[in-house]
């Protein structure tokens, strides 16, 4: 959909409206009547169903290309059951919380260890939210585990002062950190 934005023009710049113009003229009468469809199906979804699908879009193009790989894999296992399977698998995805199911789009890695991650990281401010992903990114299983055991234990006042702390302490260090703050 984002290509939809594109073409359409939406918070272009005059240099991208151009682009956007000559893309359009280029394309055959067939290819933009496809386009017009496309939009105006996209238009008519409901207001919470787009915003669904650009964060699901966003968070895809937020993971790396091993992790992209890996639902990819797993969506053609998926695709390879028996339907009454795969619908099985949507009803018991669909009966998670939905804190349960946004922490699916930040990847396998993550998203298996959000439930015990997100008391530490659901009310994040905006300006930190980036720094914070870019952490969760980079830290191993183990790492994880050592967070996922504080977020359990921090006091919500203190939460905020320790997501700080965190995005203060370089790489190099978070590890022993991380386990200095576990056995205390």
């Amino acid at each position: 959909m984002a290509v939809i934005a594109l073409l359409a023009g939406v918070g272009a710049s005059p240099a991208q409206d151009a682009t956007n113009a000559s893309r359009w003229a280029a394309m055959s009468p067939t290819t933009q009547a496809e386009w017009q469809q496309r939009r105006l199906a996209w238009d008519a979804l409901p207001r919470h169903e787009r915003d669904d699908r650009r964060a699901r879009y966003a968070a895809w193009r937020a993971l790396d290309e091993t992790q992209r790989a890996r639902l990819r894999a797993a969506a053609s296992e998926i695709a390879a059951l028996p339907p009454e399977h795969q619908a099985a698998l949507r009803t018991q995805f669909g009966m998670l919380d939905a804190m349960q199911r946004q922490g699916w789009r930040l990847g396998p890695d993550l998203g298996a260890d959000w439930p015990r991650l997100q008391p530490l990281f659901a009310y994040v401010p905006p300006t930190e939210r980036d720094g914070l992903l870019a952490i969760l990114r980079r830290l191993d299983a183990e790492q994880r585990d050592d967070l996922a055991a504080l977020a359990q234990r921090l006091p919500p006042q203190d939460r905020d002062a320790f997501r700080r702390e965190l995005l203060a302490v370089p790489d190099g260090r978070r590890r022993a950190w991380l386990q200095q703050r576990r056995e205390r």
